[in-house]
Parts: structure tokens; C-alpha cells; sequence
């Protein structure tokens, strides 16, 4: 089966904490066989951060831990209906424009021989609804929600059962434990978190109980 994602980026990670999720899932995909392309647009805003950053070296890490994923760049300006070429499923990242999103779903409807289905993978259907509404997905198939929550929100939108829950997860070749375990001190704590977003529970369950206990922490 040929899988065609269109994300922000796979090539960064520069803010862009999704390209971690997505990486493991899209390697996974092709380990089980599947034909898999991720698509990018040109000058996306993550991938001209690392590259300001760090120029090309900064794709480095990526090229070394994941040589077989195959990400191509693409002008949002061109017909994107030559890129679908022999595609059996699309998926689309909410981290797109949303002219591109109804373009793609546009195709789907004149023909589109493919499952076409929507990734979201943020909680602005909760937290700013409008913001998901302004997408065009009178042409897709189904949704692909990060939560649970947030597909109960898709299900009462109507979508019914074209909607599933679909985890973010650690790539396991990657992330796991060190073979051998040693001495460990204190607090690691790995997240992700901007704009004012989750300060109160980060107070509550992290900075003042770690203070309160008098452990050390790290983030």
C-alpha cells in the first residue's frame, strides 16, 4: 500500500514537536511494507528555523536516525494532484494551510481513487473550534484525532464512526531505557508546553511537589 503524508515538516523538529510522533510512525508504516512519502512545503517555517540556526548540518541527526523515511519538498503553489500519483491513502497533517487542506479534499471528491482522512493532532477543536471549522473536509473520509476527547469532539460534529483515536507515541528504536540502569537523583521531566498552556498543572504537579520533597529537577 502506497501512504502519502502531508505534514509541516518531517525534516525539522524546530518547534515542531509533531515531526518526533511522526517520524516513528511513518518508519513503522514502512517496516510493515507499506510504500511511504512524506511531503512537505517548501520553506516551511520549521525547516527555515533549523536551517537559520544551523544550516545544513542541522539535518544531520535526522538523516542519521532515520535513513529510511523519504520526505520531498513541494511548492504549495503547484498542482498538487501529480504528488498523489498511485496513492492508496492520504493523510493530512491540521498543521497545513487550509487552502491546501480543501484542494486535496476537492481531488478526493472528483475521483480520488484513496482514502483521504484528516490528522489532528492539537486541541484547538476544543480550545478554539472555529480555528478547525475554517478546514474545508466536506471531501475527506475520516479523522485521525491524538485523544479520545478529542475524537468525541469530531464524532458529535457528525463524523460518526470515521473518526478514530490515533496516540501520539515515542518511537520505541529510539526512546527506551538505557540497557543498563544506574544511580538516579531528582526529577526528569519531558514535555511539551507554550503560550501560557498548562502553567497552572505544571505548578501543581510538578514544580511545587518536587520543591516540596526537595528533589532536584530537570526539564
Amino acid at each position: 500500500m502506497k501512504v502519502v503524508y502531508f505534514t509541516h515538516s518531517l525534516l525539522s523538529c524546530w518547534n515542531h514537536g509533531n515531526a518526533h510522533f511522526l517520524r516513528g510512525v511513518l518508519r513503522e508504516l514502512g517496516a510493515m511494507g507499506h510504500d511511504v512519502l512524506a511531503l512537505e512545503p517548501e520553506g516551511n517555517w520549521s525547516l527555515a528555523n533549523l536551517l537559520a540556526d544551523h544550516g545544513e548540518a542541522g539535518l544531520e541527526p535526522f538523516r542519521a536516525a532515520y535513513p529510511e523515511l523519504v520526505t520531498r519538498s513541494y511548492d504549495p503553489a503547484d498542482d498538487v494532484e501529480p504528488l498523489l500519483d498511485g496513492a492508496d491513502v492520504v493523510i493530512v497533517h491540521e498543521w497545513n494551510d487550509p487552502a491546501l487542506v480543501a484542494r486535496i479534499g476537492a481531488l478526493r471528491i472528483a475521483g480520488g481513487d484513496f482514502t483521504l482522512l484528516f490528522h489532528d493532532t492539537h486541541h484547538r477543536a476544543v480550545s478554539d473550534p472555529e480555528a478547525i471549522r475554517a478546514f474545508d473536509l466536506s471531501g475527506y473520509d475520516g479523522v485521525l484525532a491524538f485523544g479520545e476527547a478529542l475524537s468525541d469532539v469530531y464524532r458529535r460534529w457528525g463524523w460518526g464512526a470515521r473518526v478514530w483515536t490515533w496516540h501520539e507515541a515515542a518511537d520505541l528504536r529510539h526512546f527506551h531505557p538505557p540497557a543498563q540502569g544506574g544511580d538516579r537523583q531528582g526529577i526528569v521531566w519531558i514535555g511539551n508546553w507554550g503560550d501560557g498552556e498548562r502553567t497552572a498543572e505544571l505548578e501543581d504537579y510538578l514544580f511545587r511537589p518536587a520543591q516540596d520533597a526537595a528533589l532536584p529537577l530537570d526539564i
